[in-house]
């Protein structure tokens, strides 16, 4: 596929070592981010995550939906949504910049597909199809997306989000913070029992 062998090595700076240092809370949330829920929202909930975990993708097959219904859809969160990509690190750091050269709206149809897609691509070991998929519900073109990918502002912010999540802590996916605290069940009875104190008396 066109996409992979000419963005291969590009996207792959991305994977660039990152020196230890301290741990600090995440970075705040900026325009920058994609982030579902209403900005208002009492309690920001932060997954770090990679499109080629599988850890990942069963937590958004298996716990997002009734995280979203219960905690997005109702207006108690934000959550939102930063790349950490994983083994195979240059493949993960395709789809991040795939979704983030999406338009805007369509970041989440790009992060389903993706998800979505992951038994298919496991089982082939084909990523092309797993790739044009994602392109073809990100609302821009294959070209578009191409001239995304290689423009050295699409790399540098996917490197500084590695950069600063692993002065967060981060070491692997998924990787949740409620309010800025990490969370290390990241069930949904997990992510509740850390929420709802945030909640009590709103």
């Amino acid at each position: 596929m066109r996409l992979i062998r000419t963005l291969l090595l590009a996207v792959a700076l991305v994977t660039a070592p990152v020196a230890a240092m301290a741990q600090s809370a995440p970075p705040p949330v900026t325009a920058a981010d994609r982030v579902l829920g209403r900005a208002d929202a009492p309690v920001t909930v932060i997954e770090y995550a990679s499109f080629t975990c599988s850890h990942c993708g069963d937590w958004h097959q298996n716990v997002y939906p009734a995280f979203r219904a219960r905690f997005v859809d109702t207006g108690q969160v934000r959550l939102v949504f930063r790349d950490f990509p994983t083994p195979p690190v240059p493949l993960a750091a395709q789809a991040a910049g795939i979704a983030r050269c999406a338009a805007p709206e369509r970041f989440h149809d790009v992060a389903d597909a993706l998800f979505d897609g992951q038994p298919a691509l496991f089982e082939s070991g084909q990523p092309g199809p797993w790739l044009t998929a994602a392109v073809a519900v990100s609302g821009k073109s294959m070209e578009q997306i191409q001239t995304c990918l290689a423009d050295p502002a699409t790399l540098n912010t996917l490197r500084a989000g590695v950069e600063a999540a692993t002065a967060a802590g981060v070491q692997g996916t998924p990787t949740f913070f409620v309010n800025g605290r990490m969370v290390s069940d990241t069930s949904l009875e997990g992510l509740t029992a850390a929420i709802q104190p945030l909640l009590a008396g709103r």
